[in-house]
């Protein structure tokens, strides 16, 4: 099982043998060792590089966190949460879950890009370090985290013989190989061929270029269209003009940004001007991003794939694959560069708020297309679009008269929260935003009843209340019918995992009849069908819990929506386990944690785990149901209090443990827990989606010597049971979904 996150090398790793082996040795008897050096020398390939070589020792345990797309220090820890592949539904801090995490693993976490965020990221690291004695931290910056115990690392400029290698191969990847030399042994006079034309220009451009890999690189793009000779000359008259007007640069520093700007004026004025604008993007961004955003009357869009394809081509842009499709990606210190060229046409503002409205209007297109059959594409793209989104959402905030934006954007984000398995993020958007007063009341309410639909789910009762009080009072007070329809499901909501069942039943029919009178018709609405049905299966109400999931999965397969027909097909399921049509149940359960598991969804996987568990049991086998139980229990702690606390969603939990502790025996069956307690939750979905049947190697009865199915009476009820930015969203965003 894999759980690294590295990116593979997109070209061949060249030189640095002699760091390699400092920096791995460095890596065995230190547990911060952070690489520090200029822009461009190499940091973050280095520190991947040695990442990769230890993902042995580290039993694959070797992850990454990118934090220079980040601008609020206060996500930091989301994005070590995000990068561990962790998601928590609980109210806990997202240090206090790292520190969970990490606390009995041996773990390499690389940290990169932090130089920007190091009064958070510091005391965070420290703080891992000393309650997660198996983590080992590699971080790659501009300065030190001036932590106790840090070992830097400081890396310099490619040695010439590097240099050269580097430059020779970049080049004859761009297809103009220039004169492979080796430093280290010139040619003896009169003892043989002279040395190859160039091979002098090249070792001076590499001494020009101080040994900086990025500027080697930039050079080594520009070889197609001129001569070693030629860059030569261009150097010299980009150094003077530097030397005129930067004296306070360091010299490291300088040749940098002498490297960028030749690189800078050897492009078209429209490369120029779209390197400007593509430097408001954080992280990867994606074609009809760039289009949209950087597209004007001097830039037109339907130009920008050329001029786009122009700076890929000289290695300023880089190219990568995501879940979403074909994405780009600015290099940290080509942005920056680009970013003073932004700001010196003082067009900052204006591309930030163009870049801030089309992902506004992504978000919006995904809310919208969340009920649909590309529900799937638009987890993978809202995935992708993160930084940007959080980018976005910075900006609103920043601005006070853009707090209703703020308000409106982390509200339509409510199925990145919750359906996908952020509601922690979620909810740090949602209270900044309601911090503000925007003066705009259709923004704020949405705020509101989304937020109390995270809060309900991380279990915390009294926020979720406070925000669905306010908005239904507020949403009263202005009329507006279908704000207030969402709180009251809402409270049904909160009501069912209380085990209220005729409360929750009325507060969602009641919902469920507004959304009716109102024509509101989504995942949302759908989902509340599903929670009544769950009520009325914990009532003993069987029949009518089927016939509502039959409906509701008869409307998810005309729509092609997939995350609520998950909840749909676990009532289902349950319904055919009491038939003790244990081969339907199972079908449907198995479809039900592949969806749940796409979508990052804990709460739906875990109520289909523990299900499974129980008819696995009554299939006969003990063992594996024990397993599955154990595997259950990790996913609680991330969830929140197991089973929401209610004795209803219980019910199959507790039957199972009863039936398969009685079927092993105490030690068997703790053994089997314990086995299921160990699995990684990629490991429990791959076994519960095989139906897997191996008892005997877990230490329980082998297939042979397992009882027989426990049968139960039929009449038994047990509890437990395509323009973004300019897409219209109908009703303000609230039909969708």
């Amino acid at each position: 099982m894999r759980r690294s996150n590295l990116p593979a090398e997109l070209n061949r790793f060249v030189g640095r043998t002699a760091e390699q082996a400092a920096l791995t040795a460095l890596l065995e008897t230190s547990r911060l060792v952070t690489v520090v050096g200029v822009g461009g020398v190499g940091k973050t390939r280095l520190a991947l590089r040695a990442a990769a070589g230890a993902q042995k020792r580290y039993g694959e345990e070797v992850r990454l966190a990118e934090l220079a797309p980040l601008r609020d220090p206060g996500l930091v820890a989301y994005a070590l949460v995000e990068a561990l592949g962790l998601t928590d539904h609980t109210p806990k801090a997202p240090r206090e879950v790292l520190v969970e995490h990490l606390a009995e693993r041996r773990m390499l976490l690389v940290v990169d890009g932090f130089e920007h965020l190091v009064e958070s990221c510091a005391p965070l690291l420290r703080h891992l370090l000393a309650h997660a004695p198996g983590l080992t931290v590699l971080a790659a910056g501009r300065r030190p985290l001036r932590v106790a115990g840090e070992a830097v690392f400081p890396l310099a400029p490619m040695d010439e013989a590097d240099a050269v290698a580097l430059l020779a191969e970049r080049a004859a990847e761009a297809g103009a190989p220039v004169v492979p030399v080796n430093p280290a042994a010139p040619p003896v006079p009169g003892a043989g061929a002279a040395p190859a034309p160039g091979a002098a220009a090249v070792r001076e451009l590499c001494r020009r270029l101080d040994g900086i890999p990025l500027a080697l690189e930039l050079a080594a793009g520009r070889l197609p269209l001129l001569s070693v000779e030629q860059m030569l000359h261009r150097l010299d008259d980009r150094f003077r003009l530097l030397a005129d007007g930067g004296r306070g640069a360091l010299p490291r520093h300088q040749t940098l940004r002498t490297a960028i700007g030749w690189s800078h004026e050897l492009c078209t004025p429209e490369e120029r001007l779209l390197w400007a604008r593509l430097s408001v993007f954080a992280g990867p961004f994606d074609l009809e991003a760039v289009e949209y955003v950087c597209g004007s009357r001097e830039l037109p869009p339907e130009r920008v794939l050329d001029h786009l394809g122009g700076l890929l081509a000289q290695s300023l842009v880089s190219r990568e694959d995501t879940p979403a499709g074909p994405a780009y990606r600015l290099l940290d210190t080509v942005a920056a560069y680009g970013a003073e060229w932004l700001a010196a046409l003082g067009d900052t503002e204006r591309m930030r708020r163009r870049h801030r409205d089309w992902y506004m209007g992504l978000a919006t297109w995904c809310e919208l297309e969340w009920f649909s059959p590309r529900q799937a594409e638009v987890a993978a793209r809202t995935d992708a679009a993160l930084p940007n989104l959080r980018a976005a959402l910075d900006l609103c905030l920043e601005l006070p008269e853009d707090a209703h934006l703020a308000q409106h954007l982390a509200g339509t984000l409510w199925f990145a929260w919750v359906g996908c398995g952020r509601l922690s993020e979620g909810r740090h958007w949602l209270e900044r935003a309601l911090a503000l007063e925007s003066g705009h009341e259709e923004a704020r309410l949405k705020a509101l009843w989304v937020l109390g639909y995270v809060t309900v789910l991380q279990g915390d009762g009294t926020a979720a209340v406070a925000a669905l009080h306010e908005c239904g009072e507020r949403a009263r007070s202005s009329r507006n019918a279908l704000a207030e329809a969402y709180a009251t499901h809402r409270m049904g909501c909160l009501a069912l995992l209380s085990d209220d069942l005729p409360r929750a039943e009325s507060l969602i029919g009641r919902a469920l009849d507004s959304y009716r009178e109102l024509g509101e018709l989504n995942s949302n609405v759908l989902m509340g069908q599903v929670e009544v049905a769950m009520a009325l299966a914990f009532r003993g109400d069987l029949e009518g819990a089927v016939a509502i999931c039959r409906e509701v999965r008869e409307v998810c397969e005309e729509r092609g929506e997939l995350w609520t027909r998950a909840y749909a097909l676990y009532v289902l399921a349950f319904s055919a386990w009491t038939r003790e049509a244990y081969g339907e149940a199972r079908e449907l359960l198995t479809e039900c944690v592949s969806i749940n598991h796409t979508f990052r969804d804990l709460v739906g996987l875990v109520l289909a785990i523990e299900l499974l568990a129980l008819v696995t049991v009554s299939e006969g086998d003990p063992a594996e149901a024990a397993v599955l139980q154990g595997a259950a229990v990790p996913v609680w702690d991330t969830v929140g209090i197991r089973l929401f606390g209610s004795e209803a969603f219980d019910g199959p939990r507790a039957l199972c443990e009863q039936r398969a502790a009685e079927a092993l025996g105490a030690e068997a069956f703790d053994a089997a827990v314990r086995a299921g307690r160990g699995l990684s939750l990629d490991e429990v979905v791959e076994r519960a989606l095989a139906g897997l049947r191996d008892p005997a190697a877990l230490g329980g009865p082998a297939d042979a010597t397992a009882p027989r199915p426990f049968r139960t009476a039929r009449a038994t009820a047990v509890p437990g049971t395509r323009k973004p930015a300019g897409s219209p969203t109908g009703k303000g965003g609230e039909a969708a979904g």
